[in-house]
């Protein structure tokens, strides 16, 4: 199976990076500046799990594509979504698959709509990585996980056949039956934890020890999983207590990804996961809600960023 990895960055580098290691057929499809990286450095990931230096792995511009890959792997980020599907429309032929790792629900529809429903998968990634400024991959915890499925929940055969290829991997790699319901339950959790960290500028241990901090923080939970409720996708009690226990630890240092790219003046998907999931709270006519404050607050970030020196 002939896979294309869009970008060799902290997800698709290391999710790439394992299967190239397990002897996958993984291309990656970057940019001139990440493709000499890469092929002067080779691929290198620092992890927990086993670091790894790679030879330079196969690479392949937008522009150089011309034969439809089996299966790709869209692990950018939403605001790079449109560009990716230009990138990737000349790999996609009659029998392609694609499986996006992105946050949210938004882009089912967009990939649906340029490729059609029969290509796209469902999928979700759990891993915290970064790219430092030597290209190096760096796993910052013992996370490293992919779930993807049939989103009608069936067990067809070409999800046999990608599940052979990601599993035993180097990483934990996930079929699901019920791959809507695991997405819907990552957004919910995302979606309150990118909101509440960016909105009061703190870790989890910081905001529930202020007053007031515990209960915005489960108050925002409750609106997003209303949300997603009202989509006939509710999280399970299980999901929630969980997702409570997370969301409320004392002394937790948890943040979102979305603070830390806010943080160092970076673009940050505010529309596709805060604003796409209040847009659906404001179709079921929700009131007085905080995710309205929150991505206020965010789209006033965006606003200053783009009338400042980007770093």
């Amino acid at each position: 199976m002939r896979i294309l990895m869009l970008g060799a960055g902290a997800t698709g580098g290391y999710f790439g990076g394992r299967l190239l290691q397990h002897g996958r057929d993984v291309t990656f499809l970057v940019r001139a500046r990440r493709a000499a990286e890469l092929a002067r450095n080779g691929l290198v990931i620092r992890s927990p799990a086993g670091d790894a230096d790679l030879p330079p792995p196969p690479t392949v511009l937008a522009a150089d594509l011309q034969a439809p890959y089996d299966l790709i792997v869209l692990s950018c980020k939403a605001y790079g979504l449109q560009q990716a599907m230009a990138d990737i429309a000349p790999a996609v032929g009659p029998q392609t698959v694609i499986l996006p790792l992105l946050n949210g629900m938004q882009q089912l529809d967009l990939l649906d709509q340029r490729f059609g429903a029969g290509h796209v998968l469902g999928g979700l990634c759990f891993i915290a990585a970064t790219l430092d400024g030597q290209g190096v991959v760096r796993h910052l915890n013992d996370a490293h996980g992919m779930t993807f499925g049939e989103r009608d929940g069936s067990t067809s055969e070409r999800m046999r056949q990608i599940s052979a290829i990601l599993q035993g991997a180097g990483f934990d790699a996930r079929p699901s039956q019920a791959i809507l319901q695991d997405m819907w339950d990552k957004w919910v959790f995302l979606a309150s934890l990118a909101g509440i960290t960016c909105l009061l500028r703190g870790s989890i241990g910081e905001i529930v020890a202020a007053p007031g901090g515990r209960a915005a923080v489960l108050r925002l939970l409750e609106e997003c999983r209303a949300v997603a409720a009202h989509a006939g996708h509710a999280p399970g009690e299980s999901t929630l207590q969980r997702a409570r226990g997370m969301l409320t630890g004392s002394g937790s240092t948890l943040t979102a990804s979305m603070l830390r790219d806010l943080q160092q003046g970076y673009p940050i998907e505010a529309d596709h996961v805060i604003g796409d999931m209040l847009a659906r709270a404001e179709r079921q006519h929700a009131a007085d809600s905080l995710l309205s404050v929150v991505y206020a607050h965010l789209k006033v970030y965006e606003a200053g960023r783009l009338r400042s020196p980007q770093p």
